[in-house]
């Protein structure tokens, strides 16, 4: 696969628990089910697949992309980090990789509090409310930015 566009999927807390957790609102796809399926339908990128129920290992990771290189883009779901994490905020703000900011469920359609987005302001785009398909269309959205669509 030399030469392909590598996108990290970055998923934060909770979301090592997808199928199991609310499924009435997120489904019944497991995170490694999401996965296989981006790989599927994207067969010409490399994925690099990241969760963790740790902030700092997030941050961590963003920044070890971009000092490494070869990446194109960040899918990130941030779960409950999406609502109050300064730090996060500040890390996406830090690097030069465009971050698309998901959602498996609306956001907007929801509790008050999930309706804030800090870290909105500083990705490059928000899909909200598809289920896993949200992470397909983030994918289209890098894409697109790229001039690879």
């Amino acid at each position: 696969m030399a030469g392909a566009m590598s996108i990290l999927v970055l998923n934060g807390p909770n979301l090592s628990r997808l199928g199991k957790r609310e499924p009435e609102v997120y489904g019944y796809q497991t995170l490694n089910d999401i996965n296989r399926g981006l790989t599927a339908s994207f067969p010409e990128l490399k994925f690099e697949f990241f969760q963790s129920e740790d902030e700092g290992a997030l941050l961590e990771k963003l920044f070890h992309i971009e000092d490494t290189g070869g990446y194109r883009g960040v899918l990130l779901n941030a779960g409950a980090l999406t609502h109050y994490s300064i730090a996060l905020r500040d890390a996406i703000s830090g690097v030069k990789i465009p971050v698309v900011e998901i959602h498996l469920s609306n956001i907007y359609a929801r509790e008050e509090f999930r309706r804030t987005s800090v870290i909105s302001e500083v990705c490059v785009g928000v899909i909200s409310g598809f289920g896993a398909n949200s992470y397909h269309l983030g994918v289209r959205a890098l894409l697109g930015l790229s001039g690879k669509q």
